[in-house]
């Protein structure tokens, strides 16, 4: 059994992980770190976008949670979840990294899915896009995606209400 606490913990980085981006994409990246994050929501023919600082910051929290989980680095303060929670941070990293760069906007590879929860992903993250600029917007998480209809009818209200510059070729 001295598995099933480190396992659980990185299950559990994992899912924080997904709250976690949520939060950040909503409340960071659509408002005061913006600047990082505009060239991700405009055209350009970049290898590599200001948005791709955020990854490294992802990187960062990883790296720093395995030093704390580290006796080599911490000596006796070392803290052993620490380094289950950095596997956890990494693995959401991956994860994000396939889903988002690679099956949603297409860095990596070419695949459009034509059914399944792949294609609820690409669709919840499309209608993301679907603002002009930083204000509004839906489906802010990377890795759990609400249903499409849901996600145009509230951009639609958006629309309507103001709060939101949505373009034409979304239709709603």
């Amino acid at each position: 059994m001295d598995w099933l606490a480190p396992t659980l913990i990185v299950l559990a980085s994992v899912l924080a992980m997904e709250w976690i981006a949520w939060a950040s994409h909503k409340y960071i990246m659509h408002g005061w770190g913006w600047g990082w994050h505009r060239d991700h929501h405009e055209p350009h023919d970049k290898t590599f976008e200001k948005n791709d600082l955020y990854g490294v910051v992802g990187a960062v929290m990883s790296i720093s949670m395995f030093a704390i989980g580290s006796p080599l680095v911490m000596g006796s303060s070392a803290w052993w979840p620490g380094t289950w929670i950095g596997l956890g941070v990494l693995f959401y990293g991956i994860i994000y990294t396939l889903i988002h760069d690679g099956l949603v906007h297409q860095r990596y590879f070419r695949w459009v899915p034509k059914r399944g929860y792949a294609k609820r992903l690409v669709q919840a993250h499309k209608l993301h896009h679907a603002t002009v600029g930083k204000e509004g917007g839906v489906s802010f998480g990377f890795v759990f995606a609400r249903d499409p209809a849901v996600l145009k009818a509230e951009l639609k209200a958006q629309r309507q209400a103001g709060i939101a510059v949505v373009r034409d070729s979304v239709g709603g």
